[in-house]
C-alpha cells in the first residue's frame, strides 16, 4: 500500500514538473533567472488562417501559445532583459510584470536574434503610436542594426530615440552587470535581411544557450554536442517534429532540424545531458504543442524536454 502511494506521489510530481498549469505560480529564485514568455514559431499558435486539426480546437485562450521569447531577470538589481521582441510583446510584458515586477528600469534591454517577423516586430509597440518609450537599449549584430536603421518604420524608432541600438560583436561577451554576461554567436539560417545569432547567457553559477532558429545542425561550423556538454541549459530550435509535417510543401526550403533528428543526434548523451535540452519555437503543425500527445511522450520518454510558458530556470 505504501509503495503504491509513493509511486502515485512521484508520478504526480513528475507530471507537475513537466506541465505546470497556466495558473500555477512558479517559485522565483533569489538570484538571476530566465523565464519563458513564449514557445511558438513566429506566427504563434494557433496560426491565422489555419482551420486544420492542429489549430481549430486551439482558439480557446488556455490553449493558445505565444511566440518564442525568453526574459532574463536579475532580482538583485531589479533589471529585466528580453531575448527577441515578438508580435506578442504586450501580452508577454504583462506576463513578465506579473512574475517579476520592474525595478527602476521598466526594461533594461532587448537582444534580437534576427530579422524574421516573429523575432523583432514587437518593437513597433515602443514607437510613438504606442508606448513612446525612451531609449530602450536594443542589442543587435551589424546587419540587424543596419536593417533597423535603414528601413521604415523601424528607422523612426531610432530617429525619435524610442530605442538605442547597442552594437554586438560575434563571440564577444557583453557584461550586463557584475553577475551576468551575454555572448552572441552566429548560426546558419535564411539571412535575407540580417545575420542570425544564438545567445549564451552566463552567471558565476550557470549558463544557458538560446538558439530559436537554425538550419540543419550539419550546416553549422560548431558542434551542438559540445555546446550541450559545456553548458547547463539548452533551448534549441524545435520548429518541426518530423519530415512530412507540412503536406505539399518542400521542407528543404525551410531546413530547420526536426526534433526527431535532434533526438537522434543526441541519443548517445547520458541522461544528465539530455535533460538540459528544451525544444522551443514550435510551429503550429508540430504535434509537440498538443498536450499529452505521442510526440510529447516520446520527447519526455527519451529524456528531453519542451519549453513551457512561465517556466523558470535559475542561473
Amino acid at each position: 500500500m505504501l509503495r503504491t502511494v509513493a509511486i502515485a506521489v512521484i508520478f504526480m510530481l513528475l507530471s507537475c514538473a513537466r506541465n505546470e498549469g497556466p495558473d500555477s505560480k512558479p517559485l522565483k529564485p533569489s538570484g538571476p533567472y530566465v523565464v519563458v514568455l513564449g514557445i511558438a514559431q513566429d506566427a504563434g499558435y494557433p496560426q491565422a488562417g489555419c482551420a486544420k486539426n492542429c489549430c481549430k480546437g486551439a482558439w480557446a485562450a488556455r490553449r493558445q501559445k505565444m511566440v518564442s521569447c525568453l526574459a532574463l531577470v536579475d532580482p538583485l538589481s531589479g533589471q529585466r532583459w528580453l531575448f527577441d521582441c515578438t508580435p506578442d510583446f504586450p501580452k508577454q510584458m504583462a506576463l513578465l510584470d506579473s512574475l517579476a515586477p520592474a525595478g527602476n528600469e521598466w526594461l533594461s534591454g532587448i537582444f534580437l536574434t534576427h530579422a524574421h517577423m516573429g523575432h523583432y516586430t514587437g518593437l513597433m509597440h515602443l514607437g510613438r503610436e504606442a508606448m513612446n518609450s525612451k531609449s530602450i537599449k536594443v542589442y543587435a549584430m551589424p546587419d540587424m542594426r543596419e536593417f533597423l536603421q535603414s528601413n521604415g518604420p523601424w528607422i523612426q524608432l531610432v530617429t525619435l530615440q524610442n530605442i538605442e541600438l547597442v552594437p554586438l560583436k560575434e563571440d564577444t561577451a557583453v557584461s550586463l552587470n557584475e553577475r551576468i554576461s551575454v555572448t552572441a554567436f552566429t548560426v546558419p539560417h535564411r539571412d535575407e535581411f540580417s545575420e542570425t545569432v544564438g545567445y549564451l547567457i552566463k552567471t558565476a553559477n550557470s549558463s544557458l544557450v538560446f538558439i530559436p532558429d537554425i538550419d540543419k545542425w550539419q550546416k553549422w561550423d560548431r558542434s551542438i554536442l559540445d555546446m550541450v556538454k559545456e553548458n547547463d541549459h539548452i533551448f534549441i530550435d524545435g520548429t518541426f517534429y518530423a519530415e512530412g509535417e507540412i503536406p505539399g510543401r518542400n521542407m528543404d526550403e525551410i531546413p530547420h532540424p526536426f526534433i526527431s533528428e535532434s533526438m537522434k543526434l543526441f541519443e548517445h548523451l547520458p541522461p544528465s545531458e539530455k535533460q538540459k535540452i528544451h525544444f522551443i519555437h514550435l510551429n503550429h503543425t508540430n504535434p509537440a504543442l498538443q498536450d499529452s500527445s505521442v510526440a510529447q511522450k516520446e520527447i519526455y520518454g527519451k529524456g528531453y524536454r519542451w519549453a513551457r510558458e512561465m517556466q523558470i530556470i535559475a542561473l
